[in-house]
């Protein structure tokens, strides 16, 4: 009778180095928003992995970087507590980018716990190059900082998805499930519709917006009379209202876009019918001002 592990990892690495569509392809669904705007998590999210040895509870970063807003300051500050309390962590790398300073700044804060927290160094997006580039990237890796394992994934295809979680679940300690079986996420509901209009409301807008979006859903609640519809009030904030006319769109055309594809993504997500109901709100300098980050939950 082999003995069950259970036990918390995360994936840490610069903006944009798949990260959260690691995770979603580690849990098998979307439990974490991706996009291919960088800073997109701004949260700790858990993805639960249950199998019938281990239980994994994988806990999706924002990405590290140099801040320039007290939002920025906040995030970090999440990677860095997150860190100290995981039993494991993932280290990504894109293998179609360069190592770079970047990474080398995110290496050397981890040598500070490697001593007491294995580091896997993985390459990813392997979808997107050679596998020679892939070789050359683990060469480049290994030279960065000295790894518990070293491998290469791509989320996309599922190249070594599995392989990663064996390594993960080897490095936890042995224990009961820490969650009930089934169970994909512990974020609550509405943190997940209000992160899923954030991601429809990133797709295609200009490079200076993705940080200054910000989600709260007000209220969720079953229509009355009703058991096969859930009204969802929700409000998207901006920091100028130039930006307002950016999401809004001709005419309001791409705020709809907006709430058609987030309303579609919380249907999935929820098992029902949905009725969203989208307004926008500019919280100036929001990023920039401790009373209003507290309001938008950071």
């Amino acid at each position: 009778m082999t003995e069950h592990r259970s036990g918390f990892a995360c994936f840490v690495g610069r903006p944009n180095a798949g990260k959260s569509t690691l995770t979603n392809a580690l849990v098998g669904t979307k439990v974490a928003i991706t996009s291919s705007k960088p800073q997109t998590t701004r949260h700790a999210i858990r993805g639960i992995v249950s199998r019938e040895d281990a239980q994994l509870v994988l806990i999706d970063t924002p990405g590290l970087h140099r801040p320039r807003t007290l939002l920025g300051e906040r995030l970090n500050d999440i990677v860095h507590t997150t860190w100290s309390e995981v039993d494991v962590v993932g280290f990504c790398v894109p293998a179609n980018e360069k190592i770079g300073p970047g990474d080398k700044f995110i290496a050397g804060e981890l040598q500070k716990i490697a001593k007491r927290t294995p580091v896997i160094g993985i390459v990813t997006k392997t979808d997107l190059v050679q596998p020679q580039q892939v070789a050359e990237q683990l060469l480049a890796l290994q030279e960065v900082m000295e790894f518990a394992e070293l491998i290469p994934v791509s989320a996309v295809d599922g190249f070594q998805v599995g392989a990663l979680a064996d390594l993960l679940v080897g490095k936890l300690p042995e224990g009961p499930q820490l969650y009930p079986g089934g169970e994909l996420t512990d974020e609550p509901e509405q943190t997940l519709v209000a992160e899923l209009i954030r991601e429809a409301a990133l797709e295609g807008v200009r490079d200076e917006l993705p940080h200054s979006i910000a989600v709260t859903v007000e209220e969720m609640l079953p229509r009355e009379g009703r058991d096969d519809l859930i009204d969802v009030h929700a409000f998207l904030f901006v920091e100028r209202p130039s930006q307002k006319g950016i999401i809004l769109g001709h005419k309001g055309e791409r705020l709809r876009e907006v709430g058609a594809t987030a309303r579609k993504n919380i249907e999935a997500l929820l098992g029902s019918k949905v009725y969203l109901d989208l307004h926008i709100k500019v919280a100036k300098e929001w990023q920039r001002d401790p009373r209003q980050l507290r309001r938008l939950g950071f």
